[in-house]
């Protein structure tokens, strides 16, 4: 019985992190996962950070993505690109520490704002190539018609 209230404490808990059932869902729908823990910080685009202790294996790190970045409406299209390189570090666990409290080295190849995750689109980053085509395209003969 004791570990049914517990499993009942937990989702309540759950519940009431994510702003009550109508939040839960929203975030289940947007993000599909429902995950709590202790802010740890938020980054300049508006992202909040969170991690939760009692996760021992998996993802004790997660985060809360913004609805807007960049003056773009990112509700519904989040993206891994929508997360800052310092912050990348922390999430997957490559340092210990957060970028709240020991801010990483500046590097000349991060960029100062967020760039949009482009593949698939017609603005997509195309190499140009200087080697002829090692197969071509077939083109039908022609045939005169007399």
């Amino acid at each position: 019985m004791a570990e049914y209230l517990r499993v009942l404490k937990q989702a309540l808990q759950q519940l009431g992190g994510h702003g009550g059932l109508r939040g839960a869902l929203w975030q289940l729908l947007r993000v599909n996962d429902l995950k709590t823990g202790a802010l740890v910080g938020v980054d300049k685009y508006g992202n909040k950070y969170y991690e939760d202790k009692k996760y021992f294996f998996g993802h004790p790190r997660s985060v809360d993505y913004a609805t807007e970045m960049n003056g773009k409406n990112t509700f519904w299209e989040v993206d891994g690109s929508m997360v800052p390189p310092e912050w990348h570090c922390w999430l997957h666990c490559i340092t210990e520490d957060p970028p709240t409290t020991h801010p990483p080295a500046a590097r000349k190849f991060i960029w100062e704002n967020h760039k949009f995750n482009l593949s698939g689109t017609p603005g997509q980053y195309v190499p140009f190539s200087t080697k002829r085509k090692k197969i071509q395209e077939w083109v039908p003969p022609t045939t005169a018609n007399k």
